[in-house]
């Protein structure tokens, strides 16, 4: 077991290295935003009002939920734990400067979850029960000519199956079990029982199920994680320019006193910036085109848009309010860096005593409750996004059985120790990854005619009006 262990462990490490696939992310992300002529920039208003304000899609055309269900739902598998957790070990190991790169990360992200998206509606299409699918493996399939399209999309497909039961699933659930059992001391196996009714009473509903609970559970847990953040650096306003000036300056030379941009402290605010900024949005693994594709939209530019804010919610804002807190109480200089939600608890509990003492603790009950909701909706997202996986690779006779196997590891995630589950589903999320990337860019020329063709339009902005079907 400790020999499959070190192997597991050499294998991830060298998947998620800065020699494989953070370059490669991080190249895609910047070919495809010079590709799109800064459209993340120029065009980020108009998504958000699309996403936020607009909110609907017109009534007659194809889709299974809403485009705000759709971007819900991405926002649920995306915003958890990552954001909080793995935002503080980011700054506790890589510095402040560790935010100027998952700031860079998500930026040309927002380029990727933007191709990703249009991809995802543009070569979506019925199940054999009707319901919309879409996703990598079908523009992979449908994309790419001859085998090659086909042999990508499958590996897509299988890899993304398994990697639900770990990253979106299993560990997820034993983040929830912790948390309640460590807080209220509530058991794990009680918690694990509790989880599978909750989340089994969604996920056997599909996507209509998990897109009204997203909808309606997401944006009010972000709106009061950022509500407790903010309120902190309200406190520390003071500090804020300082904070900022830190997290730029240490990007490039490092907390060290040798420092220096060729120095190995600012190698590792780089890696773990563009790491962390990865795990948390998920641009490059393909995941956010699924759950696109199954917007109610005519329009792939519009609902590639509306997703795009999705990166923009999670790290530039979520993850954000997370590391300026951090770095605003000092926390990151003398708490324990391996440990990221204790940073983030630590942090918030410092910034409320500022206030009164009496309210202290509410900054340690605050992050666990975020971390617990958080883990579950990701649960959610990503029991879809295997749903869908599976879909493609036996039908719709594999899901039922895909939904109620999902459910049950939810219990076995909670009550277990998962090590080796956590080097799995990072492997897996990895080799998601690879086949999605090599996709985006052979199919870069197709994500930037569909732009083109749209914008062209006159009354583009207009999203009561039917722009010309980009699908012909």
């Amino acid at each position: 077991m400790e020999q499959l262990q070190d192997m597991l462990t050499l294998v991830s490490e060298t998947i998620w290295s800065e020699y494989v696939l953070i370059p490669l992310l991080l190249i895609t992300g910047l070919f495809l935003t010079i590709r799109l002529r800064l459209l993340q920039f120029h065009k980020l208003f108009h998504a958000l009002w699309l996403a936020l304000i607009r909110r609907k899609e017109h009534t007659d055309v194809e889709g299974d939920i809403s485009h705000y269900q759709a971007l819900s739902t991405a926002l649920a598998a995306t915003v958890g734990v990552g954001n909080i957790a793995g935002a503080g070990l980011a700054i506790g190991i890589g510095g402040p400067g560790a935010l100027f790169w998952m700031w860079m990360t998500g930026l040309v992200g927002m380029a990727t979850k933007y191709s990703e998206a249009l991809l995802g509606v543009k070569y979506r299409q019925r199940d054999s029960v009707g319901k919309q699918s879409g996703g990598p493996m079908f523009y992979l399939r449908n994309g790419l000519p001859g085998g090659l399209g086909m042999t990508l999309g499958v590996l897509f497909a299988v890899f993304g199956a398994i990697a639900a039961f770990g990253i979106g699933n299993g560990t997820q659930a034993n983040t929830v079990s912790q948390q309640l059992e460590s807080v209220w001391n509530v058991p794990t196996w009680v918690a694990g029982v509790g989880m599978v009714i909750l989340a089994g009473a969604v996920i056997i509903g599909g996507i209509k199920s998990i897109g009204r609970v997203a909808a309606g559970i997401v944006p009010v847990m972000i709106l009061l994680y950022i509500a407790i953040t903010l309120l902190v650096l309200l406190v520390h306003v003071g500090d804020l320019p300082a904070a900022f000036a830190l997290v730029f300056t240490d990007a490039f030379t490092g907390t060290a006193p040798v420092g220096g941009f060729a120095g190995s402290t600012v190698l590792i605010a780089i890696q773990m910036g563009v790491a962390r900024g990865i795990f948390s949005n998920e641009s490059g693994l393909g995941t956010g085109a699924i759950a696109a594709a199954a917007a109610k939209t005519d329009q792939p530019v519009r609902q590639a848009m509306v997703s795009m804010t999705q990166t923009f919610i999670d790290t530039l804002v979520v993850v954000t309010m997370t590391c300026m807190v951090i770095i605003v109480t000092g926390v990151w200089e003398v708490e324990d860096a391996e440990d990221g939600s204790l940073l983030t608890s630590q942090a918030l509990t410092e910034g409320l005593s500022a206030i009164s003492p009496g309210i202290a603790p509410i900054g340690g009950y605050a992050v666990a409750l975020a971390v617990a909701v958080f883990a579950f909706t990701t649960i959610l997202g990503w029991s879809y996004y295997g749903d869908r996986c599976i879909d493609f690779l036996f039908g719709h006779r594999g899901v039922v059985p895909y939904r109620v196997l999902f459910v049950a590891v939810i219990f076995v995630g909670a009550t277990s120790e998962l090590e080796l589950v956590w080097l799995f589903s990072d492997i897996a999320n990895g080799l998601m990854a690879l086949p999605n990337l090599v996709g985006l860019l052979l199919l870069s020329p197709v994500v930037v005619a569909e732009t083109k063709r749209y914008f062209a339009n006159p009354d583009w902005k207009n999203p009561d009006v039917k722009v010309v079907d980009v699908r012909d």
